[in-house]
Order: structure tokens, then C-alpha cells, then sequence
């Protein structure tokens, strides 16, 4: 498979704390990956110097070929990279339909501004609601975003994110704050989405769900990458057991 997100040397300093330390990843063409790690470990750094939300001290991003390493955030998302947050901001003044619009229209009208105030927007409410549909949040179009539950406004954020068209997806921690239930069925979500051809990094804690719907896995701990491979494979490497125990060790006589 081709290479579509190469990420190379990524190196993150906050002060005088090492957050990454010369970390590497590929992201093959289609595929679904996983970034996991004990608290701590760097990864949402890791995905916000991707997508340059954060400025690393060393780092080479290409995406699809070409490098991305020195563009501004809105730039990457135009060029194919979507980033979701694990705390969800919608436009609370909004319908859901509409925030989901108001993204869907970032390639007719390049201000933000004129795409609220345009006059004709049947074009992009249209694509926000193939869009609702597709992550299953379509009986709720027309209701506004205040009092949603969280169920599905994480839904509602992953509808966003698709509406930029990307070729890669980045989600941070989409399944956090869900029940059993709920985790399970927006993980089948996004599996779904992934196989119908969209690239999709995810950092993840739900253990079980990342086991059940990712095809490859990368660890990172204190900073450092320590384990790329298959789901299974790399839950069995002693040095990852090893990293994922002494957290857990540390936060029991915390």
C-alpha cells in the first residue's frame, strides 16, 4: 500500500519537558490506526503537531506526497488532514444541520464569515446531511446543537471533521466519556467510514474497541515511540505490557 501520511523526527518541548522525543510514524493509504499509550504518553502532541495546532522544535510532515511541515492549520485541513478534539465545541447558537453546513461549505467561500451570511446554501446544508446520515445523527438535522447529548455531539465533531473532505481523518479520543454501548457503536462508526476508503488515525484509551476495529497499532510512552505492529502482536510485547502496568502502578499509589 502507498504512504499517504508520512510523519518523521517529531521532537516537542514545552519548557524544559521532553512531550516527544524524535518519534516516526507512516500511515499507509486506507488504513486504520490507533495511537495508544499510558497517560502522559504524548500522543494527543503528537496528532496536534501533525496537524499544526502546536509548533515542534523538529518534525517532516507529508502528506500525500507533498510537505505540509511548515503550513499553517488551515492550510493541512485544505490540503486533506482533519483533526477532531476529545471536548467537543460546536456552535451553540446552531443547528446541528447547520454546523455541520457551515463546514461543508470551507471550498465554496474562503471566509467563515460570508459562508454564515451566504445567501444560497442549499448546496452545503445538502452535503451536512449526507453527512449526519453517515454517522447516524441524521433524525436530529434540524434541533439545536444545546442539550444534545454527548453521544451525539461526538458524532456531531466527526461529521464536521468529514465535511472538510479529508484524506486523512485524526481523532482524538472520540469514544471518551461513552458507555460500553455508545463507544461501541460510534467505534463501528468510524470502522465503517474507514471502510469505505478514508484513512483514520485514532488515539484512543477504550483498549478493547481499539483491539476490536483498528488494523495497526503505535505506542508511545514518556515520548517516545516503543511498539508498531499489528493489534495483537503489539498487546503482547513485553515493553508495552511493561509501560501500561507501571502506569497503572504509579496511579494506584498516587
Amino acid at each position: 500500500m502507498s504512504v499517504i501520511l508520512d510523519v518523521q523526527n517529531v521532537t516537542v518541548r514545552f519548557g524544559g519537558v521532553l512531550a516527544l522525543d524524535n518519534v516516526s510514524c507512516k500511515v499507509n493509504q486506507g488504513e486504520f490506526l490507533c495511537l495508544i499509550g499510558p497517560n502522559g504518553a504524548g500522543k494527543t502532541t503528537m496528532m496536534r503537531a501533525v496537524a499544526g495546532v502546536i509548533k515542534p522544535q523538529a518534525a517532516q510532515v507529508m502528506l500525500a506526497g507533498k510537505d505540509i511541515t511548515y503550513l499553517p492549520t488551515h492550510k493541512r485541513a485544505r490540503l486533506g488532514l482533519a483533526l477532531t478534539h476529545q471536548i467537543v465545541r460546536p456552535f451553540r447558537s446552531m443547528s446541528v444541520i447547520d454546523n455541520v453546513a457551515l463546514t461543508a461549505g470551507h471550498d465554496l467561500i474562503g471566509r467563515v464569515f460570508k459562508s454564515m451570511v451566504s445567501v444560497d446554501r442549499s448546496t452545503a446544508r445538502n452535503q451536512a446531511q449526507k453527512y449526519l446520515e453517515l454517522v447516524g445523527i441524521e433524525d436530529v438535522a434540524q434541533k439545536n446543537v444545546v442539550g444534545q447529548p454527548l453521544g451525539v455531539t461526538k458524532r456531531l465533531e466527526v461529521a464536521r471533521a468529514l465535511a472538510l473532505e479529508p484524506k486523512v481523518l485524526l481523532l482524538d479520543e472520540p469514544l471518551a466519556g461513552l458507555n460500553s454501548v455508545e463507544a461501541a457503536r460510534l467505534a463501528d462508526t468510524v470502522a465503517d467510514i474507514n471502510r469505505q476508503g478514508l484513512t483514520v488515525v485514532m488515539i484512543e484509551h477504550n483498549l478493547g474497541e481499539v483491539l476490536r476495529v483498528s488494523q495497526r497499532l503505535v505506542v508511545l510512552d514518556n515520548g517516545r515511540k516503543i511498539a508498531d505492529g499489528k493489534p495483537m502482536d503489539v498487546m503482547h510485547d513485553p515493553t508495552v505490557r511493561a509501560a501500561y502496568v507501571g502506569k497503572e502502578r504509579q496511579n494506584a499509589a498516587a
